[in-house]
């Protein structure tokens, strides 16, 4: 994947897609092991709010792929979960590889700027232990209202179908799984 991804003329863009508990952010942490001077967006931090899945997937478009892709530095607003509102501008470097992951992240309109475009898939039994163990309680009332914006995201835009790799997250990654 990191080898079709340095073949890109421009800086390449990862994007990483699945839904919650898949385990994209295990695989995303994998390639930025084997690309150190990647840059990685989590879009866990800038949902704004347990209802923001589509706000999200349309700043990663407006807001990081598209101005990136004239060669200028775009960049995020982190959600302050705990004050409810939007916190801090984060700025991203135009001319370094970038990894976006979250759920939503690889709609249809973020397409012409991606150059691997990854899928995560988890059994839904595994995604949601997962997803609750990880969150200690904090998304327990909201999976319900997360997964059935998720499913929509999913059949509007069909990221599966999208993605160049499909990853299967019920397992580890394997440690060279950002090679491949």
């Amino acid at each position: 994947m990191l080898e079709r991804a340095s073949r890109a003329h421009a800086p390449a863009t990862v994007v990483i897609d699945g839904p919650s508990g898949s385990g994209k952010s295990v695989f995303a942490d994998a390639v930025a092991e084997h690309w150190p001077d990647a840059q990685l967006v989590r879009l866990d931090a800038f949902y704004p709010g347990w209802s923001g899945l589509a706000a999200a997937s349309a700043a990663v478009v407006e807001d990081i792929l598209l101005p990136r892709s004239q060669g200028r530095p775009g960049g995020w607003r982190r959600w302050d979960w705990m004050a409810g509102l939007p916190a801090e501008w984060h700025d991203l470097d135009a001319v370094r590889p970038l990894i976006v992951e979250g759920c939503g992240a690889l709609s249809r309109a973020a397409l012409p700027f991606v150059e691997v475009g990854v899928w995560v898939e988890a059994p839904d039994a595994v995604r949601k232990r997962r997803a609750l163990a990880r969150d200690a309680g904090a998304f327990d009332e909201h999976w319900d209202m997360w997964d059935a914006q998720w499913r929509r995201f999913e059949a509007r835009e069909n990221p599966r179908t999208s993605a160049s790799v499909i990853v299967d997250g019920a397992q580890p990654p394997p440690v060279d799984a950002a090679r491949r």
